[in-house]
C-alpha cells in the first residue's frame, strides 16, 4: 500500500491509503490533516498504517507538534491508532463530543479526552473547526462532524463514502457513486432523521467535502448534501 497527501484547501491535507482488494476500483482510507498554529488530524487510521499516515503527515508538520486528534466516530478506521497518535505527540488531546467521551473515549484513550460541547468552535490559530452532533448519520450514536470555518471544508467522515479515490479532489457528482457503495455496505443508518441531518449540513453551504473513503469533493458541497438527502429519502421510503 501507498500512502499519499495533497492539500484539497488551504492548510488542509488529505492523506490516503488506497486499499486494492475491498471494492471494485478499491477503496480509499483518508485522514485530514489542519496545518495550523495547533496542527489537528481528523481520523487516526487503523493501528496497522500509523507508520504511513505518520510519514505523510511528517511532510507538513512534525508529528510531534499536532495538538489536537479527532474522529467522527468510534471504529477502528476512525481512530484504531488513536493513542499510538497520543504517543507520538505527547501535547495532543483528543476532542470528541461530550457523548462519544462518556460512552468510549474517557476509556479508551491513554489521556483523558476534552468533551466538546454542541457547536463549540476550537481556533487552532489561522483555522477555526466547528463540532456537529450527527448521531446515526451516516452511522453509531456518538457520530460528529467537523466544519472548518475559514475555507469552508466538511470533515464529513463517511457521509458520501465511495468505491475508488485516488483521485484527490473532484467536481464530479458524489451522489450515485455514494449510493453504490451504499447498496454493496449497507453501511448507513436509513432512519427519518437521516435526511434532515444532511440538510442541516447542506445549510453550512460547505465549498469543500474531506471525504473519509473515497475522493474529496470541491464545488456546491450544499447542493450535493440536498441530493443526498433526497435519494436516502426515497431509499428510506421503499425499504419501509
Amino acid at each position: 500500500m501507498e500512502t499519499t497527501i495533497d492539500e484539497i484547501a488551504d492548510r488542509i491535507y488529505r492523506v490516503s491509503t488506497l486499499v486494492p482488494d475491498v471494492a471494485p476500483g478499491g477503496f480509499s482510507f483518508n485522514q485530514f490533516l489542519i496545518d495550523a498554529e495547533e496542527p489537528l488530524l481528523f481520523h487516526t487510521g487503523p493501528r496497522g498504517t500509523f507508520p504511513l499516515v505518520a510519514e505523510a503527515v511528517a511532510k507538513v508538520t512534525p508529528v510531534e507538534s499536532l495538538r489536537w486528534i479527532t474522529f467522527g466516530h468510534v471504529e477502528s478506521d476512525e481512530c484504531g491508532a488513536v493513542n499510538m497518535w497520543l504517543t507520538a505527540a505527547p501535547g495532543s488531546r483528543v476532542a470528541h463530543g461530550a457523548l462519544g467521551c462518556m460512552v468510549s473515549l474517557d476509556d479508551m484513550c491513554d489521556r483523558p479526552p476534552r468533551p466538546l460541547q454542541e457547536g463549540e468552535v476550537i481556533d487552532l490559530g489561522g483555522k477555526r473547526v466547528r463540532q456537529i452532533s450527527t448521531p446515526h448519520v451516516p452511522h453509531n450514536w456518538e457520530a460528529q462532524v467537523l466544519f472548518e470555518e475559514t475555507t469552508g471544508t466538511l470533515l464529513c467522515g463517511d457521509i458520501f463514502s465511495q468505491f475508488g479515490g485516488a483521485q484527490p479532489l473532484t467536481t464530479s457528482d458524489l451522489v450515485e457513486p455514494a449510493l453504490q457503495a451504499e447498496r454493496m455496505f449497507q453501511a448507513s443508518s436509513l432512519g427519518p432523521n437521516t435526511s434532515a441531518v444532511m440538510r442541516q449540513l447542506g445549510d453550512l453551504h460547505p465549498t469543500t467535502l474531506a471525504i473519509m473513503h473515497g475522493s474529496s469533493f470541491q464545488g456546491d458541497g450544499g447542493k450535493a448534501l440536498y441530493d443526498l438527502a433526497a435519494a436516502y429519502e426515497r431509499e428510506f421510503q421503499a425499504a419501509s
